[in-house]
C-alpha cells in the first residue's frame, strides 16, 4: 500500500509538462469543466424562463433580455473558470535571456473572452430595443418606418462590434489607435475615394427616410422601372416590376432623379379615343356620345363626385372620326381597374353593334390616273 501510495504521489506530483505537474492540468481542466456545466446550467435556465414569457404575436421584452443573457452566460463561465484556474498555474517558462511570465497574457485572454460576451450580450439586446421601435412604428401610418428599423438594428450592432474590438484594442491590449488611424491617413484616404459611390447611396437613404417620397408597397416609376416598392436599405431600394422581376435602384440614383409614386394617386385617369368610319351620318355620331354618357353615368359610383367622365367629338382624323373619352376611376387598385376597364371596353362593343355603328380600322385609298392619249400622239 506504502509503494502504490509512493508510485501515485511520483506520477501525481513529479511528472512536469510545459512547467506544470499533473495535478495542475488536471485541475486546469476540472475548472474548465466546471465553468463548461454552471454556464449551460444557468443558459438553459435564462432561455427557459425567456421563453416562458413570450407570447404569440406578442414579443415581451423581459423575455428578451432573459434570451439574449442566456448564450452569452457560458463564455462568461468560461472566463471566469481560466481566471481562477491562472491562480494554480505555473505561467512562467524559461527562455536564453531568463524567466517571462505568460501571467499578463492570461489575464488579457480571460478579460478578451469577458469583454466579447458583454459584447455579445449587447448585441443580441438590440433585439429589445427593436420590440419597442416596432411597437411606435406600427402605430404611424407609414410604412416606411417600418423599414427602418430593421436598419437600425443593423446599425447598432455594426455600432457594438466596432466598439467592442476597440475597447480589446486599446485597453487589453494596449494598441495605441490614435497611432494606427494616423498611419493610416493615406490608405483612409483611398478607401475614402473608393467609397464615394457607397457614400452616396448612403446620403440617398437618408434623403429617402427624411422626405418620405413613397412608402413600402407604393408603386413608382423611377428610371424607366415600373413597380412595387419591397425593401429600403441603406444602399439601395429593392423594387418589384409587373412581370414579376426584382430590380435594385442605387439609392443615390433615386435621391437625383424624379420617382413617380402612382401609389398616393386618389385615382387612375384613362384618357381614348374611339373612332368610327367617316360615312356614319351626324345622327349616328350623336348617338355614339349618348351610348358612351349612359355608360358612364351607369357607372358614376365608380368615379369621384366631380369628374363624372367627359365625351366630346374632337378629331377629323386621317381615316376616322374620334370621339374623346376621359373618366377618372375612384380606385388606385390596380386589378379593379383592369376589370373595370374590360367590363365596360366588352359593354361598348356591344351596343355599338346593336345600334350598327362601324369602329373605324386605317384605310388607304388610291386614285388612278387614266391617261387620255398616247404621249407620242399616235
Amino acid at each position: 500500500m506504502a509503494v502504490l501510495a509512493a508510485w501515485w504521489s511520483d506520477w501525481f506530483f513529479e511528472p512536469v509538462f510545459l512547467g506544470n505537474e499533473v495535478w495542475r492540468w488536471l485541475a486546469l481542466l476540472g475548472a474548465l469543466l466546471a465553468a463548461f456545466v454552471v454556464g449551460k446550467v444557468v443558459s438553459f435556465m435564462l432561455a427557459r424562463q425567456g421563453a416562458r414569457m413570450q407570447k404569440p404575436g406578442e414579443p415581451s421584452a423581459l423575455g428578451q433580455v432573459l434570451d439574449s443573457l442566456s448564450r452569452p452566460s457560458v463564455m462568461v463561465a468560461l472566463a471566469g473558470g481560466l481566471y481562477i484556474a491562472g491562480t494554480f498555474m505555473n505561467l512562467s517558462y524559461m527562455t536564453g535571456t531568463g524567466p517571462r511570465s505568460l501571467q499578463a497574457f492570461w489575464h488579457n485572454v480571460c478579460r478578451t473572452i469577458a469583454v466579447l460576451a458583454v459584447a455579445w450580450t449587447m448585441f443580441r439586446l438590440v433585439t429589445v430595443l427593436e420590440i419597442y421601435l416596432i411597437r411606435w412604428t406600427s402605430k404611424t401610418r407609414t410604412q416606411l418606418d417600418d423599414q427602418l428599423v430593421p436598419l437600425l438594428r443593423k446599425t447598432l450592432r455594426v455600432f457594438v462590434v466596432i466598439i467592442a474590438a476597440l475597447f480589446i484594442a486599446q485597453n487589453i491590449f494596449r494598441w495605441d489607435i490614435g497611432a494606427l488611424i494616423a498611419g493610416l491617413g493615406i490608405g483612409g484616404l483611398a478607401f475614402a475615394l473608393a467609397a464615394k459611390d457607397m457614400l452616396s447611396n448612403f446620403f440617398g437613404s437618408v434623403t429617402i427616410f427624411a422626405d418620405r417620397p413613397f412608402q413600402m408597397g407604393d408603386r413608382i416609376i423611377v428610371q424607366g422601372y415600373d413597380g412595387f416598392v419591397e425593401e429600403v436599405g441603406f444602399r439601395s431600394t429593392r423594387i418589384r416590376t409587373f412581370f414579376g422581376h426584382l430590380v435594385t435602384v442605387p439609392n443615390a440614383v433615386i435621391a437625383s432623379t424624379p420617382v413617380e409614386n402612382a401609389g398616393v394617386r386618389p385615382y387612375i385617369r384613362r384618357n381614348f379615343e374611339i373612332t368610327v368610319t367617316y360615312d356614319t351620318p351626324p345622327e349616328k355620331v350623336q348617338q355614339a356620345m349618348d351610348i358612351l354618357r349612359d355608360m358612364l353615368t351607369a357607372r358614376k359610383n365608380k368615379f369621384p363626385a366631380d369628374l363624372p367622365g367627359w365625351v366630346h367629338f374632337m378629331n377629323y382624323n386621317a381615316a376616322s372620326l374620334g370621339l374623346a373619352v376621359t373618366y377618372w376611376f375612384g380606385s388606385t387598385d390596380w386589378k379593379e381597374y383592369l376589370d373595370f376597364t374590360s367590363d365596360f371596353n366588352l359593354e361598348l362593343l356591344r351596343r355599338y353593334n346593336e345600334a350598327g355603328i362601324e369602329f373605324a380600322f386605317p384605310t388607304q385609298t388610291v386614285y388612278v390616273r387614266k391617261d387620255g392619249g398616247d404621249a407620242g400622239g399616235g
